[in-house]
């Protein structure tokens, strides 16, 4: 039985930047671009998501829901340097430390640098420490495996502990809602209560033909997760292949150059994360899901890998011109890059039009 925690930072680059300027503690903030220059929220505080702004969004939009938000530049020089000393936290208690982002990590304590056979303990102690030596706080999750330790640290945000002891885990399960299952976002999960499933239990009786109509491939991923099991060990040299954003509107989008703001936005902020973590994609894909739930994707790959924002950001854009989203309302957007690499290529560029499509591209 593994002893796996998830650590979780609150509101991170938010909560830095409140950290750093006491004159910013208690009130909403925002990190991203500024609202008149197409500028997307890049995280929010607590404050600012009780107006219902959320990271991927426009900071136009956030900025009226929240008329006195406070809108804050991003230092990634800063962020990276905290995440620093956290994942540094992380490697003194054990070598199993599987990053997900600059401020979220798996540990697997099951063997551990303290010598202490709670997992709990250790998730108490590294909060503790986390505050102290970075000044921010993070929630945790304690469980026998990943699906249970992430849900478990969202459990109580902020500054929350959550343990899921292995003779609790069934109860546990019987509480949460089909949303909770991995993978399930808000158009799946009415999928999936369009067959009657309502809670994350439901799925273990539901008919095999109708849950894989819902889902596809995912059915049998996802009965296995309505059971409670997940046997993905903590991979400390995971690679991550892809890095993406995306936003469900609240109302359908029928603008054509407010799409073509939101997509480059999105293109942008992915670029972001390229360059701080000093990657360079090959492909853009953007996803695009009409207000009929109708979704399309469209890809473009090219040589030499790419981490320059306007570049990215028209090809984004580019693609988008190409679907029919000038004629029909939208209802989500989405802008992925993948096939990440450490060092771009030095081979020509494609002729301007020519492009590789991925697999799934309709």
């Amino acid at each position: 039985m593994r002893r796996i925690i998830h650590i979780d930072m609150d509101a991170f680059y938010a909560s830095v930047e409140q950290r750093d300027r006491p004159e910013l503690r208690g009130r909403p903030v925002a990190v991203g671009g500024s609202p008149d220059r197409r500028g997307v929220v890049a995280a929010s505080s607590y404050e600012a998501r009780a107006f219902g702004v959320r990271s991927a969004m426009s900071m136009a939009r956030a900025v009226q829901l929240c008329p006195s938000l406070v809108v804050v530049p991003p230092n990634f020089a800063t962020y990276k340097e905290v995440s620093g000393q956290v994942f540094a936290l992380f490697r003194e208690v054990t070598p199993l430390v599987e990053p997900l982002s600059l401020d979220e990590a798996y540990l697997d304590v099951t063997e551990n640098a303290w010598g202490e056979p709670l997992a709990v303990t250790i998730a108490k102690r590294l909060k503790t420490e986390i505050r102290e030596r970075t000044g921010v706080t993070a929630s945790a999750g304690v469980a026998p495996n990943k699906f249970l330790a992430k849900i478990a640290s969202g459990w109580q945000k902020p500054d929350g502990l959550t343990v899921i002891a292995p003779e609790r885990v069934e109860a546990f399960l019987q509480k949460l809602p089909i949303d909770a299952l991995w993978g399930v976002g808000p158009v799946t999960a009415r999928k999936l209560r369009g067959i009657g499933l309502e809670r994350l239990i439901d799925v273990r009786d539901a008919d095999p033909e109708r849950l894989k109509q819902a889902v596809g491939r995912w059915a049998e991923w996802l009965v296995q997760l309505s059971h409670g099991h997940d046997d993905r060990p903590v991979e400390p040299h995971r690679e991550r292949k892809s890095i993406g954003t995306e936003n469900t509107f609240d109302d359908d989008l029928t603008d054509p150059g407010e799409m073509a703001d939101a997509v480059a936005g999105m293109a942008r902020e992915d670029a972001e994360y390229l360059d701080r973590n000093g990657l360079f994609a090959r492909t853009v894909t953007i996803k695009v899901r009409y207000g009929d739930f109708t979704t399309v994707t469209r890809s473009d790959t090219r040589e030499p890998a790419s981490r320059d924002p306007e570049a990215l950001a028209a090809r984004a854009v580019a693609m988008l011109a190409r679907t029919a989203a000038a004629s029909r309302p939208v209802r989500l957007l989405g802008v992925s890059l993948h096939g990440l690499v450490d060092q771009p290529m030095e081979t020509p560029e494609p002729r301007p039009g020519t492009t590789r499509p991925l697999p799934f591209d309709e």
